[in-house]
């Protein structure tokens, strides 16, 4: 069975369904989880369905909560699905989530339908997302239906993608909701027929955090590697560099909760004195207004946690399985001057000790003209059309 949670009640309208389905790292229920927090607040009563390995925290108080049987990706590299134990999952595996998420849907009974990445991504899940749309076109009444999307996609290789996406856009959803700011990247710089759907896209600015608190703890630099899926070598790289740079300054390293233990384990046993190695850490956007300087990948929340905190940063795209997104927005704030960016592949000790050295000797970034209230603007959007 699915696991339910109600964790508060609210008034009865607008009913919101929002699916996210976390496959590698956290980023997608990371910023699902900040917009279902908005709505609700709003008054919206909100359902959140997630289908990855439950993250402690996630999806947030204030709305109920549908835990499917959780699926992983097989690789760095998108290819397949596995159960949380690593396993590849059958198909009486995946019917039995396609069936509890039918009826989820059917006993939320919501007025909008919100459907994180899909059809642009997440693909793997067409098994149970296929029949959904089928079952939102044939309720009554029939809900609104949109899909939330980051600002960046991962730009397609394989012909007809594109094309599918435009043709499932036209025939079932009504609206796209672009979690960016038109000013910093448009979707068509990532996906080359948006002409086809310019009717369909709202721009809600990126979906960021609001100013945190002054941290309660000072770290001068912080390295981070979101859920921790892929970030071993960068964490690695940075133990390294904190050995022989910025010694005589305080370091925190936090892998993310999906690091292995074995590997978590190994590199504790090799922390200098002056890094603390840790999990989590629930005040992140408030250390980096503390700090000095961050390192991390460039994930779309890690980087809006930067921009609101203000803080230099150093910024090592993911890019295995020839992710591309990531790699895109990295360069986009490095000309804007709020970041630095060094390559995933052949990231060395000696280059990040040198990128380490001449961010340190630069002014913090200046306040970027980039709209940070997509959570917002978002929950206004569908309390207008609902």
């Amino acid at each position: 069975m699915a696991e339910i949670r109600m964790t508060a009640a609210h008034s009865p309208s607008p009913r919101v369904f929002f699916y996210v389905q976390h496959l590698l790292g956290i980023g997608h229920l990371a910023r699902a989880s900040r917009i279902a927090g908005a709505m609700a607040r709003d008054g919206c009563q909100v359902t959140v369905v997630t289908g990855g390995v439950p993250v402690n925290g996630f999806p947030g108080q204030d709305v109920t909560s549908v835990t499917l049987p959780p699926v992983v990706a097989s690789s760095a590299g998108f290819s397949g699905l596995a159960d949380q134990s690593g396993n590849a999952v059958d198909e009486t595996f995946l019917s039995r989530r396609r069936d509890l998420l039918l009826d989820a849907f059917r006993q939320a009974a919501p007025d909008v339908v919100i459907i994180e990445a899909f059809p642009f991504g997440r693909r793997q899940m067409r098994f149970e997302l296929l029949p959904l749309l089928d079952a939102i076109a044939k309720a009554d009444p029939k809900p609104r239906l949109y899909t939330s999307v980051r600002d960046i996609l991962q730009q397609q290789k394989k012909p007809g993608r594109d094309e599918e996406t435009v043709a499932l856009l036209r025939d079932h959803f009504d609206g796209v909701l672009v979690h960016g700011d038109p000013h910093f990247v448009r979707l068509e710089e990532t996906f080359p027929l948006t002409e086809a759907i310019a009717d369909k896209i709202a721009y809600t600015g990126l979906v960021a955090p609001m100013l945190p608190a002054e941290p309660a703890e000072i770290f001068d630099i912080v390295v981070s590697a979101g859920g921790g899926a892929v970030g071993r070598d960068l964490i690695r790289a940075s133990l390294e560099a904190a050995s022989r740079v910025a010694v005589d300054r305080r370091w925190l390293l936090v892998t993310g909760p999906n690091l292995p233990e074995r590997d978590f384990a190994d590199l504790a046993g090799h922390a200098p004195g002056n890094v603390e190695l840790i999990r989590f850490r629930k005040d992140f956007t408030s250390l980096l207004r503390g700090a000095e300087l961050s390192i991390s990948q460039a994930g779309y929340n890690t980087v809006g946690d930067l921009l609101v905190a203000g803080c230099r940063s150093i910024l090592v795209p993911f890019t295995t399985g020839g992710e591309t997104e990531q790699s895109v927005r990295a360069e986009r704030l490095e000309k804007l001057g709020l970041a630095l960016a060094l390559p995933e592949a052949g990231l060395t000790t000696k280059l990040l000790v040198e990128a380490i050295e001449t961010a340190l000797s630069r002014p913090k970034p200046r306040s970027p003209d980039i709209d940070l209230n997509g959570a917002a603007k978002t929950s206004a959007i569908i309390q207008g059309i609902s």
